[in-house]
């Protein structure tokens, strides 16, 4: 979730009043915002939207839900302004637009083929999206470029799109800056094999993605990819060597979290149970911390950042648990001390909301459910919200949440 910088001042005095008094309403509404989860089973998906209530955390499906979705929809992202969410369905190849209404509903607007050419889709397989901080553009990571299936394994790439004011997505721009020439225009960034998540930063204007590279007869690797957006053009510009060679990310990366002061880049292996912690330079460059890795649970898959970038989460997929990490704010390095605490079975997708940035949630890909946990502002632990798990339908894959307009949003510099 990215927040926007100008309402900050406005917001966060209401918000930290909330807190202090026993969290006061900021209204007779007792939603603070709305959480959305991704199902994979059944053809085609479906999304489970919930109500989240300020006092406890705890969900309200949505008397909607769950809203169709396409097939295998795998992971899904939320515009800076709360009014629209886009999903990518991964079997379909295409990325779907959502209207989200003042009552949290979501309504199916406008659907989108990951990367269009002139006469056929030249892009397949979507798996992760991120939105920059102004929202003005959707880079979307795709795992196949034209010509490559899984019956012949090839490098992806990552198309940008254009956000309109209305929500609706421009074309995917031109790639003019990697691998394209003007015979053969690219609309796409090309990169490596196997890409699994992509993040943009809230400050620096920088891009990262990860690659799973698997080549045949060699050694499996990890690949973190690094770019400077152009926040007038979107075009995204390799920063030291990324896309020709890239950094060091362990053996099979499988997530990446970037903290809100754009310092800090945190991304999980799923192979050898560990987190890599860089720190980010001013041009972008993303430099090993020296207290890195640190252990997680097994087979982490996903991670995140608390708003006020003082905690890091992990959702550890076998284990079934989040491991809490307490942030050194001049370091980057991270400790334990925020202790591990269970979910579901298989959670997929960690998310925190962005109204209070107190409630924390897991979609659990095994049992069909939500765990809905509170993190303690001071230590990072998580105390399980009352009534938790919450149902959701088969398969949940990802996790994204809105603010309610009619609460206050927690931003602490």
């Amino acid at each position: 979730m990215t927040w926007n910088g100008t309402s900050r001042v406005v917001k966060a005095l209401a918000a930290t009043l909330a807190l202090g008094v026993g969290m006061t309403a900021c209204s007779r509404d007792y939603t603070e915002g709305y959480l959305y989860v991704t199902n994979a089973k059944n053809n085609p998906g479906s999304i489970t939207a919930y109500a989240i209530d300020y006092q406890s955390g705890a969900l309200s499906q949505l008397a909607d839900s769950p809203i169709p979705a396409g097939r295998n929809p795998v992971t899904l992202v939320a515009a800076p302004n709360g009014q629209y969410l886009y999903v990518l369905n991964h079997d379909d190849s295409t990325v779907v637009e959502y209207t989200i209404g003042t009552d949290g509903k979501i309504y199916a607007a406008n659907t989108y083929n990951v990367v269009q050419g002139a006469n056929n889709i030249i892009g397949t397989f979507p798996v992760a999206a991120a939105i920059d901080a102004a929202g003005a553009y959707l880079y979307v990571a795709f795992t196949y470029q034209n010509g490559f299936t899984t019956l012949s394994p090839g490098p992806g790439g990552v198309a940008t799109f254009p956000i309109h004011s209305d929500g609706t997505l421009g074309a995917p721009l031109i790639n003019t800056t990697i691998g394209t020439t003007p015979a053969n225009p690219l609309p796409y960034i090309p990169i490596g094999d196997n890409p699994t998540a992509i993040v943009t930063t809230q400050k620096g204007n920088n891009v990262y993605v990860i690659d799973d590279e698997r080549p045949l007869n060699s050694s499996q690797f990890g690949v973190l990819l690094a770019f400077n957006e152009n926040t007038s053009t979107g075009m995204l510009t390799p920063v030291g060597g990324a896309v020709s060679g890239g950094f060091s990310a362990g053996t099979q990366p499988s997530a990446l979290a970037v903290d809100p002061t754009g310092r800090f880049l945190y991304v999980t292996d799923s192979l050898t149970n560990q987190m890599y912690a860089y720190n980010i330079q001013a041009n972008g460059l993303p430099v090993p911390n020296i207290s890195s890795p640190f252990t997680t649970g097994s087979f982490p898959v996903s991670v995140t950042v608390d708003p006020r970038g003082t905690f890091v989460y992990v959702a550890n997929f076998t284990s079934s648990t989040v491991s809490a990490y307490v942030i050194n704010t001049a370091t980057g390095a991270l400790s334990g001390a925020g202790g591990t605490a269970n979910t579901g079975t298989g959670p997929m997708c960690v998310v925190i909301e962005p109204a209070l940035g107190i409630y924390l949630y897991t979609s659990n890909h095994t049992d069909n459910t939500v765990t809905a946990q509170q993190l303690n502002p001071n230590t990072g632990a998580l105390t399980a919200v009352q009534n938790t798990p919450f149902t959701s339908q088969g398969q949940p894959t990802c996790a994204a949440a809105v603010t309610n307009g009619a609460h206050a949003t927690q931003i602490i510099e």
